[in-house]
């Protein structure tokens, strides 16, 4: 199984214990938002401004094929996941349940929720299902490894399409995730494709994905 060869680590074990407060260093430190923008609803004007310069699609609003499938009101819709933080949308997004299933085994509800101005890269349902069932209960039922994936999938700062362009960002599992594209084609390490970006949260910017980033080992 080397898809789930890795390192169990005390970091990984120390991960949800330490991560309110890297997650608030890290999110002073990279995000472009003064202290007056936490806790807005979408990036900064700041933020958004120099991706709508570029042209980038997609810079003012979600975009991406997979849109289409989000609900058009309540909570789950792009209004409503808007005015919650990053878990709880995701809890009312019925195609990231497995997600939510991952985040809530590994203890990370709290934190992500109180977590400010960071990125999440968002596997869909179909994206866990990729994985072998065997394969994948086993790492649910791993909280270190559990750990280990899931804070791989957070980046510390509020990314906006331009910067998904071309950049190398340092994850909270310390591990760096690679982002390339233009336009609405984004993907991330090479082989999982955004397929709905720019979704805003309360506290952070999701990318929608469809296929689970794995760290080096």
């Amino acid at each position: 199984m080397n898809a789930f060869r890795f390192r169990r680590t005390a970091v990984a074990v120390a991960a949800a214990a330490v991560l309110p407060l890297v997650l608030t260093a890290c999110g002073e430190s990279g995000s472009s938002t003064s202290a007056a923008d936490k806790g807005t609803t979408a990036p900064s004007e700041e933020q958004s401004t120099p991706a709508m310069d570029d042209g980038a699609a997609g810079a003012d609003g979600p975009f991406g094929p997979a849109c289409a499938s989000v609900p058009k009101e309540g909570a789950g819709s792009f209004d409503g996941m808007a005015q919650d933080p990053v878990a709880t949308a995701a809890s009312n997004n019925p195609a990231l349940s497995t997600l939510v299933t991952a985040v809530e085994k590994a203890g990370l509800v709290d934190t992500l929720n109180n977590a400010q101005n960071i990125t999440v890269f968002a596997p869909t349902n179909d994206a866990f299902a990729k994985i072998p069932k065997a394969d994948l209960d086993k790492v649910l039922n791993d909280k270190e490894m559990l750990t280990d994936i899931l804070t791989y999938h957070v980046v510390g700062q509020q990314l906006t399409p331009q910067q998904l362009g071309s950049g190398s960002y340092d994850t909270l599992q310390k591990s760096p995730l690679t982002t390339k594209g233009s336009g609405e084609d984004y993907t991330v390490n090479g082989n999982s494709n955004v397929v709905c970006g720019n979704v805003p949260t309360a506290n952070a910017t999701v990318y929608i994905v469809d296929t689970v980033l794995m760290p080096k080992s």
